[in-house]
């Protein structure tokens, strides 16, 4: 017995911070959020558009930023053909945009293309620079929102989504996405902290990128700029008005790569930074609980299957906590589906959500490994079948 309250005591310790965190986000994103207003001269915009042998969509991504705003002298979509051995540059440049090609195989990565355009275009003059991936389409609205944002702020993030919800993963996955870059960041906006970087669709100031270099080139490298920006104290703000959709894989072998990438490098993300933001809280920068209580969180799947075993512990108090933090994790979900009105196939997907954990608990070793430090960028691959 005293075995079993010992192990229920570390689970609630593993669960807390992470249930602490969906309570107090999703509470605060039912606030009503108040809409980017532009002010003044709109800032000169390139988007960037890391590319690695990504032809089959690089087309679409910069037609769609093309139909958000007119290319000329204040914006420019500018795609990073990086060790590309296809067709990436002719089809970029057919499509209108402008192409840098990059070839350094010792340094692979979308962190090390990001700062290759970042020094080339900061040294052009431009006033901000956004990311766009190359397998997303972009909303008529992108950046328009970016700019207004951006008027009054460091950084800015849109709203990153699934564009493909064709199968069972995808539509799992974009109720994720709703409940991480949906419901998550518009809690943060209505705390007044900081929203978070995901990796496609945000900005970033000349400002910004003067105070804090990209030099983030781990494979999570969006969480990692972003916890350089926050202990730099600058706030990332929501674009919520700005959407951007992207593809993911539709295959089981593409599924686990980048699953195992995102979710090994947030485990090195919350042991590299972790001891950080402990020491700044404690010396009094409170609005580091937030970035702290984040990392703390582990992958829902996970967060979830402790929660389960917390509650077969036979103590009413872990049971107790334990069935409130499922609860907690059910409204987060319920929010979500909401906010990103969701479609009934969304909601029924859900079903499947019991699997999905266990193939997570089972693709564990996969992503222990990704949270090494050596851990190499690998790219994942969206649409190849698997025999």
């Amino acid at each position: 017995m005293l075995l079993m309250t010992i192990l229920g005591v570390a689970l609630v310790a593993l669960t807390l911070p992470g249930t602490v965190e969906l309570v107090l986000l999703t509470l605060a994103s039912l606030r009503p959020r108040r809409p980017a207003r532009a002010a003044g001269r709109p800032l000169r915009l390139a988007v960037v558009v890391p590319a690695h042998d990504e032809e089959a969509s690089v087309a679409r991504a910069v037609e769609s930023l093309r139909r958000s705003e007119r290319v000329g002298p204040r914006f420019a979509v500018v795609v990073v053909a990086d060790n590309c051995a296809d067709r990436t540059a002719a089809r970029a440049e057919a499509a209108g945009a402008r192409v840098l090609v990059r070839r350094d195989p010792d340094r692979r990565g979308k962190g090390h293309a990001l700062r290759f355009a970042f020094d080339r275009l900061l040294a052009e003059g431009w006033e901000a620079l956004a990311v766009v991936d190359a397998d997303t389409e972009v909303d008529r609205r992108f950046v328009p929102e970016i700019r207004a944002t951006l008027a009054g702020a460091g950084a800015a993030q849109a709203c990153y989504l699934v564009r493909n919800r064709g199968s069972l993963r995808t539509r799992l996955l974009h109720v994720s996405l709703l409940a991480m870059n949906l419901v998550r960041p518009r809690g943060r906006a209505a705390l007044g902290l900081s929203a978070g970087i995901l990796g496609n669709g945000f900005a970033l100031t000349a400002e910004t990128l003067a105070r804090v270099p990209y030099e983030a080139t781990s494979i999570v490298e969006d969480l990692e700029y972003h916890l350089r920006l926050v202990r730099g104290g600058i706030r990332v703000r929501f674009a919520e008005g700005a959407t951007v959709r992207g593809d993911m894989p539709v295959r089981a072998a593409g599924f686990a790569t980048q699953r195992a990438r995102w979710e090994g490098g947030r485990l090195r993300m919350l042991r590299e930074h972790v001891p950080g933001l402990l020491r700044d809280v404690l010396r009094g920068r409170l609005r580091q609980i937030e970035p702290l209580l984040d990392l703390l969180l582990l992958p829902l799947g996970f967060h979830v299957a402790l929660l389960a075993a917390a509650l077969a512990i036979p103590t009413t108090a872990i049971r107790t906590y334990a069935a409130c933090g499922l609860a907690a994790v059910a409204g987060h979900l319920v929010v979500a589906l909401v906010l990103g009105r969701a479609l009934p196939a969304d909601v029924a997907a859900l079903a499947a959500a019991p699997v999905y954990v266990a193939w997570k608990i089972a693709r564990l070793p996969a992503t222990l490994r990704a949270s090494h430090p050596g851990a190499r960028w690998q790219r994942t691959d969206r649409h190849r079948r698997v025999s």
